[in-house]
């Protein structure tokens, strides 16, 4: 850390524990009282660290409120990659929106949508792989696993059912470049009300299906919505009501989620398979058993009066 450029400004240096992320996170506050985050990878990382920050970067030059990239390179003898970013102030809004009522949780729900919509507005690449044939090898993936594993059950049987019969629901669908886990753990509430978004991490791929990144919305496996806030967020996005094509591919999409919370084996999730088995009777539950795509927590009428 010590060959980071301006470290020797450093005054203080405070680790984050919180979060999914293996990268090392820190607190820096500088000695003229800049404040800023620190996040240190392994070089392994170092192809995927910096699209992260180059996605960062091209967030904000079109006014996203994120934090602000300072730096990117290597340290730790060339061992490691960091990236320094502005710190943004402000409450997680995992934790500011139970305290909320409900036109204020409808109203943070319409800007976070606003927001989303103009990541989107970022071009995927030219030669992009249509997304089709990406996204249903990564869902025969999960298909393939859950038929060779002792993993079956009728309700599990529904969602593979829907993801075979609706593959068509891929075909020649718009990419462009996303924030990658768009959702509550990620946007922090400013003061003043507005909202902004942090950790443009990258698990799967930097761009694809802009309808996709609603699939992780939702504050987790085997969670329950904030319906005046994840409406809100659908009416931000679309100015109004999604149309009917939004919500087959959005239904399409949780299908998906469902399997892969069933079938997921990573170290978080391993030893509750529960999790995975609750979030898949949640998306039965709220498409009727794939039978709805509208889902039931859905408000198509609400108003923020």
């Amino acid at each position: 850390m010590v060959d980071i450029p301006g470290y020797e400004n450093f005054a203080k240096i405070e680790q984050i524990t919180k979060g999914w992320s293996d990268d090392k996170k820190y607190f820096v506050e500088t000695r003229d009282g800049r404040r800023m985050l620190l996040r240190v990878s392994d070089i392994k990382e170092f192809d995927r660290k910096k699209a992260e920050y180059g996605m960062l970067e091209r967030a904000c030059a079109i006014g996203v409120l994120a934090p602000e990239p300072l730096g990117f390179g290597l340290c730790g003898g060339n061992r490691n990659v960091y990236s320094l970013s502005g710190w943004l102030d402000g409450e997680d809004a995992a934790e500011a929106l139970p305290r909320m009522g409900e036109a204020e949780q409808y109203a943070l729900g319409i800007k976070a949508g606003e927001l989303l919509r103009r990541i989107h507005t970022l071009p995927a690449p030219e030669d992009a792989e249509p997304w089709g044939d990406w996204f249903y090898r990564k869902a025969q993936g999960r298909i393939d696993f859950y038929n060779a594993n002792p993993i079956q059950s009728e309700s599990g049987e529904i969602v593979v059912r829907y993801l075979q019969d609706n593959r068509h629901l891929l075909d020649n669908r718009p990419q462009t470049f996303g924030h990658g886990d768009f959702n509550v753990n990620n946007m922090m509430v400013m003061p003043g009300g507005e909202i902004g978004v942090i950790d443009f991490n990258y698990y799967n791929k930097d761009h694809g299906d802009p309808w996709w990144e609603f699939d992780v919305m939702l504050n987790g496996w085997g969670s329950e919505p904030s319906a005046y806030f994840h409406s809100g967020m659908l009416h931000g996005y679309f100015h109004g009501s999604p149309p009917r094509e939004f919500f087959e591919l959005f239904s399409y999409y949780q299908a998906y989620d469902a399997l892969a919370a069933l079938c997921d084996t990573s170290v978080h999730h391993q030893g509750e398979p529960e999790i995975g088995r609750r979030h898949l009777e949640n998306i039965l539950r709220w498409f009727d058993d794939m039978n709805n795509p509208v889902p039931s927590w859905y408000l198509k009428e609400c108003s923020i009066q």
